[in-house]
């Protein structure tokens, strides 16, 4: 849990939004999910750190009503693939089929993966190159929620 501190970067990016297209066609906008935590996370289906921490963002998606999570496939060259594999982990959470524009609106991705972190009003509240869980995400929310009162 340290490692997930000690990669944790404040955002400082004046980015504050985005709109995504999902697979479904849905658009998803920052504003949209106001009073939930909003985590973005770009990965690839040849990305194994990628692979090893989608099962705790979707119990985390399913568990959890204040927690909204975006999935950013960067292979988006090969949709057929990405959507086999979203398919064969029961992946419930909306995807979209990313590239470095979409990736733009909120930094320059150079490391998969890659996470960002919205807090309930929608400001930018960190960032998470490498690998997350659950529990880190978790203890975030929580260490962030006490900061609050």
């Amino acid at each position: 849990m340290l490692a997930f501190y000690a990669l944790l970067l404040i955002l400082s990016a004046p980015v504050h939004g985005f709109q995504f297209q999902d697979t479904t066609g849905k658009i998803h906008k920052l504003e949209d999910y106001k009073g939930r935590w909003v985590l973005v996370n770009f990965w690839a289906t040849w990305c194994p750190p990628c692979l090893k921490e989608i099962p705790d963002l979707i119990s985390l998606y399913k568990d959890r009503e204040d927690i909204m999570v975006i999935g950013v496939a960067m292979d988006s060259d090969d949709p057929q693939t990405v959507m086999e594999f979203v398919q064969s982990m029961s992946i419930s959470y909306p995807i979209v089929f990313g590239n470095r524009q979409i990736a733009s609106q909120l930094d320059d991705i150079s490391l998969l993966p890659s996470t960002y972190f919205y807090d309930p009003e929608g400001n930018p509240a960190a960032r998470q190159q490498g690998i997350i869980s659950r529990e880190s995400i978790e203890s975030f929310i929580n260490l962030k929620s006490l900061e609050r009162k």
